[in-house]
């Protein structure tokens, strides 16, 4: 399985391109990385170039032949589409593609914890690598933010990998120490030609003969559930108290059950973290350390310490009664159900939209029935979210032309919380989730 002595062609200078061609050339292989997109940027340029001092061929503005044909194997970057000329062309040579995930796997022997799930990879990705890295020698990694083969060649205990489905659909050999399926729900059907070929992306490290050593699924998603009745491996859910292997909370506290023995782990009022979600999150990381053998004190502590990533349900600012959330994260309704079930009986003020992806908002409205008093609507799905939230029975709704007059109305209102939880992409305003995200808040804390 090796790379030594193959040509590898690389396919995107991106930045797992960048890593996989580097990773690639260390050990051993004829290096060829071809870019569709011409160079336009001085990072580009010196990106493009530094692979050169190294010995890699590398060109940009087209894909040719010469770098293309008598490839042994290729490797892609998560950002190009299956369905791409350049993914057709490669095959049509009968030459095998892989993610950049799967060729770290194949050229190191550092186990991996695979994170996916259609929500919450990144929260759970976070903690557990938090949690670990206090008695391991751990990297979070994947789509997380930084590329596998970048850290693969360090002294490594666990790989802690945040992966989508794109990466696993294209990792052919990548069997997991642990594999982590936080949810499912319908989303990148386009991609994958379908919600089954989206499904079978993410089972792949789940089923033969990819099966994980211990594979931790989610007990409250019912097509989870099934699914794990399926799975020849060792199965620990959580969620819910079922079966002998599981992690669940009740009567306010975490506790973790191996074989029948139940341990309490923490005290939700000593999390920061809140809500269902971040309480599952949560059980699925205490999972992953005790299966990697950390113990209950430092797991606790490290859980106790821990605080949400940016733009994930993150608390921003309290004053005047006032606690303000930002979670531009999510960017589908089934994201912000989450994060606007997290609150019960307060006075919440929810600010959504932005670019529609024309997803049903059946559940999504009958959510702030429940839980929200006012919606503040912005961007492009203004008027969709407003005919559906009327149409569902909710009706103290606000229209708003930009994020700040949105905060400031919802300050006007005097709520206990406004939630900023968007169930949209961010394009039609901000550059990304992460944009919209920090204008929240950078106007947020400008006003208190």
């Amino acid at each position: 399985m090796s790379v030594r002595g193959k040509k590898v062609l690389v396919l995107g200078l991106s930045k797992s391109g960048i890593a996989a061609a580097k990773f690639a050339k260390k050990h051993g292989a004829d290096v060829y990385l071809t870019e569709y997109n011409d160079v336009t940027t001085k990072e580009q340029s010196d990106n493009a170039k530094m692979l050169e001092d190294l010995g890699i061929h590398v060109e940009y503005g087209g894909h040719s032949d010469n770098f293309i044909k008598k490839s042994d194997i290729a490797v892609t970057s998560p950002g190009i589409s299956p369905h791409s000329q350049i993914i057709k062309r490669v095959r049509a040579e009968q030459i095998p593609v892989i993610s950049e995930l799967e060729l770290a796997y194949r050229e190191c022997d550092i186990p991996f914890i695979i994170i996916t799930g259609t929500n919450g990879k990144t929260t759970t990705t976070s903690l557990t690598q938090h949690i670990l890295s206090k008695k391991l020698r751990t990297e979070a990694c994947g789509n997380i933010g930084t590329p596998p083969c970048l850290v693969a060649d360090e002294n490594l205990d666990y790989f802690v990998c945040e992966a989508s489905s794109f990466q696993l659909d294209m990792s052919t050999s990548l069997k997991p120490y642990i594999a982590v399926w936080t949810n499912f729900t319908p989303d990148h059907i386009d991609w994958h030609n379908g919600l089954e070929n989206y499904f079978n992306a993410k089972a792949r490290v789940f089923r033969e003969p990819q099966t994980a050593k211990y594979c931790v699924l989610n007990a409250k998603d019912s097509r989870l559930l099934e699914f794990s009745k399926e799975i020849k491996s060792n199965v620990f859910m959580f969620g819910d108290n079922i079966g002998e292997n599981c992690c669940y909370h009740e009567r306010g506290s975490i506790f973790y059950k191996h074989d029948g023995v139940v341990e309490e782990i923490v005290k939700l009022s000593d999390c920061h973290l809140i809500g269902e979600h971040n309480y599952q999150n949560i059980e699925c990381a205490v999972i992953c350390a005790k299966l990697t053998g950390i113990d209950n004190e430092t797991i606790k502590n490290a859980v106790i310490e821990f605080r949400a990533p940016e733009h994930r349900l993150e608390k921003v600012a309290q004053k005047d009664g006032i606690t303000f959330y930002n979670d531009s994260k999510a960017t589908n309704p089934e994201a912000s159900i989450v994060a606007i079930d997290s609150f019960n009986d307060e006075n919440v003020v929810l600010i959504a939209g932005g670019r529609d992806k024309n997803t049903d908002l059946k559940e999504f409205c009958e959510s702030i029935k429940k839980h929200v008093k006012t919606v503040i609507l912005i961007g492009e799905a203004t008027q969709r979210f407003e005919e559906n939230l009327t149409k569902y029975g909710f009706n103290n709704i606000i229209k708003e032309t930009s994020m700040q007059s949105a905060i400031d109305k919802a300050i006007e209102l005097k709520p206990n919380v406004v939630l900023l939880s968007p169930a949209c992409a961010s394009f039609d305003m901000f550059n990304s989730y992460e944009h919209r995200g920090e204008v929240f808040k950078e106007y947020v804390l400008s006003k208190v």
